[in-house]
């Protein structure tokens, strides 16, 4: 049930800091489990939440990606770094 409303006003997720959407996705899922929403409320809170856990998952990615461990030369100084998680 996504119509061109729904699709702007997620449209602005993209532009959220993680704590923002982080902090608007609990405020969601509050009011959804509190079941006082009107049902064609709840899918448009939904959605949002949807958007709003994406835009969450790509953050935390991005910064996964950046996260690096320093890598130890024999004589146990930092010799540089390398990837986390290497692939």
């Amino acid at each position: 049930m996504t119509d061109k409303k729904t699709t702007k006003d997620n449209a602005d997720v993209a532009g959220l800091s993680f704590e923002q959407a982080l902090e608007q996705l609990e405020s969601i899922v509050e009011s959804l489990e509190q079941g006082n929403v009107p049902l064609d409320q709840s899918i448009t809170h939904y959605e949002r939440g949807e958007a709003l856990r994406n835009h969450c998952r790509k953050l935390l990615k991005a910064a996964e990606d950046k996260v690096e461990k320093i890598r130890l030369g024999p004589d146990g100084k930092p010799s540089g770094t390398e990837p986390l998680d290497p692939a």
